[in-house]
Order: C-alpha cells, then structure tokens, then sequence
C-alpha cells in the first residue's frame, strides 16, 4: 500500500469521525427547549429583566437595537395577555414540522391558556432575522410578553409540557 492509499485512508476514517461526533451532537441537541437569555424580546420594556447567569444561554445580544421587538411578536399575531403562546416557524415543505405542529396543538388542546400560532418563515423573513432563526422548525415560548424558551427541529410533548408548566403557575 502507498503513501497515497495511506493518507486517502486516513482522511476517510477522519471525515467519518467528525460525521459521526456531528450526528451525535445534532441528534442530541435537535428539539431540546432551552432557555433564552432575557433580553430585548420582552414586549414590556419596563418589565424587570434578571441578572445573566452561566447557565442560560445567551443567544440574543441585550442591546437596545436589536430588532426584536414588541412589534415583531406582535406582527405575528402574540397576544400579550395571552399566558404562554407556543409560536412555531415552519416552512412549506418541512416534514418535521407538520410533526411540531401536532406536537404543539395537542399541548395547546390539553392545557388552558396556552395558544399555538404557525408562522411560515418564508413570508415573515424581517421576523425570521429578527428573533434569529436558523432553521425550520423552530418553536418559541412566549410567556408573558417574552421569548423564555426556544427549540430548534422537533420538541417532545412531554418537554413542552414541562417547559410551560411553571410559566402556567407563574401566571395563575
């Protein structure tokens, strides 16, 4: 075997090994809630915003420019009256999300108060840019005029579940 047989070998098992750590990754990480940092996409500008902490991800600069703003969720029809509102950005030909929207409107049949509104990304672009996001679908908890929680790709019923619950007893 030749120098050259050797190195095609080892560039092979090296892009299989970063394949398979990515798929690992990706599927782990796909359609886990997580929590966003509170910054500017509360709808309430004089509403009491808690110190950062190491473990909630920052994923939006708390700037006062940013462009996410009361009327970017209410454009896309949030009712800040409502308690939680489950907002999920599809687009046309997204298998995944027609599962997230039956994921997301059972819970929204099961538990009082909480509303599902699907939003298709590709006419709502200044809103996709806005609120950051990257892929389709992407589900956003709303809770009390901001954003607390967002999954990117198919979130499990029982996490949803988990995740609005202590947003329903804060709001009782």
């Amino acid at each position: 075997m030749g120098s050259s047989a050797v190195t095609g070998l080892v560039v092979a098992v090296a892009v299989l090994a970063v394949a398979t750590v990515f798929g690992v990754w990706r599927n782990r990480s796909d359609g886990r809630l997580r929590p966003v940092a509170d910054g500017p996409m509360t709808m309430d500008p004089a509403a009491p915003r808690p110190l950062p902490s190491d473990d909630r991800p920052a994923t939006l600069a708390a700037d006062e420019a940013h462009p996410a703003s009361e009327g970017t969720l209410r454009a896309l029809g949030v009712d800040p009256a409502t308690p939680v509102t489950l907002l999920q950005f599809s687009s046309a030909f997204c298998a995944p999300c027609r599962v997230t929207r039956r994921v997301l409107a059972d819970v929204a049949g099961l538990v009082d108060g909480v509303t599902h509104l699907e939003v298709d990304a590709e006419s709502h672009l200044d809103a996709v840019r806005a609120l950051d996001i990257w892929r389709t679908p992407t589900t956003l908890i709303v809770a009390g005029g901001r954003i607390v929680s967002r999954a990117g790709g198919v979130p499990a019923k029982p996490q949803v579940l988990a995740a609005i619950a202590p947003l329903l007893d804060r709001a009782a």
